[in-house]
């Protein structure tokens, strides 16, 4: 079944909680659409959508939710494929106060130019797809967790499909943050930020996989991620829900997988600008014959 989920202010929070209540409930297997803010709360170029914002409560990213999923439990896992992300015409990138590259992005030919004229191709993405951790209370949607949040991996583009550990009973996944294109690390904290005049994805759920960290299907390629404040402990964990991933679906053992993976897993830095650090294991599928 297919919902949509206008944008009003009753759809859009800028922070997790378990206490939240949904804004749709929907069955797993269902798709969702609709459209989403950039994470300076704007539709248009300049100025916030609403004016009532709370400074504690939507200090954070404006996303779209929580969306209930009738049956999932916590220690599940959520099945997240982004099917279709369609930018407005603008964005902006920031850098120390008052740096701003404005960009006129066209959704036909995939091309993002700068207001100085550089132009670089368009890979759109969600950076937030999350769900609440179990604790009470209001969690900020900056630093990513092992339930999702502020991801920011380039590699989320559409047709990629996300999977996430479940905190909460219900799942309560939230979603927004488009970035229509970003580097590897993120390094001034923020891509080509703007807003969607639509995205859809499709929510499943797993209960046969029990997942240290998030992994992700990409392409033609496995990605496992791994979030820490410290980016060795991120690296670290991003490698060991790698092999968790290749002892699963190629069935060597823990020890063998770790040599393969010295010679065909590439590690990258996903961001180091979120208070807690990201890097992705990539494991394409023709890297081993």
């Amino acid at each position: 079944m297919h919902h949509e989920i206008p944008l009003e202010r009753r759809t859009v929070h800028g922070h997790f909680s378990a206490a939240l209540p949904p804004v749709l409930t929907i069955d797993p297997g269902d798709t969702v659409s609709f459209q989403a803010l950039d994470a300076l709360w704007g539709w248009e170029p300049e100025g916030e959508w609403f004016d009532d914002l709370d400074p504690e409560l939507d200090s954070g990213h404006p996303l779209t939710g929580p969306i209930a999923v009738r049956g999932v439990a916590a220690g599940e896992t959520l099945v997240v494929r982004t099917d279709r992300l369609v930018p407005r015409g603008f964005g902006v990138t920031l850098a120390e106060h008052p740096t701003a590259v404005r960009w006129r992005l066209d959704n036909d030919r995939g091309i993002a130019t700068a207001d100085s004229g550089q132009t670089v191709r368009m890979a759109p993405f969600l950076g937030v797809i999350g769900m609440p951790p179990p604790q009470s209370g209001v969690h900020s949607t900056i630093p990513p967790r092992r339930f999702g949040g502020n991801i920011d991996c380039r590699e989320l583009t559409v047709g990629s499909t996300l999977y996430l550990p479940v905190g909460v009973d219900g799942a309560l996944l939230s979603a927004g943050d488009a970035h229509a294109a970003q580097g590897d690390g993120e390094v001034s904290g923020t891509a080509i930020e703007c807003p969607l005049e639509l995205a859809e994805l499709t929510i499943d759920v797993r209960r046969d996989l029990d997942l240290r960290m998030p992994i992700a299907r990409s392409g033609n390629r496995w990605i496992a991620l791994g979030f820490d404040e410290d980016l060795d402990r991120a690296a670290e964990l991003a490698l060991e829900t790698m092999l968790d991933l290749v002892e699963r679906e190629l069935g060597f053992d823990r020890d063998r997988a770790l040599a393969l993976a010295s010679v065909v897993v590439d590690l990258r830095v996903t961001q180091i600008v979120n208070q807690v650090k990201g890097v992705h294991a990539v494991l394409a599928d023709d890297a081993l014959g």
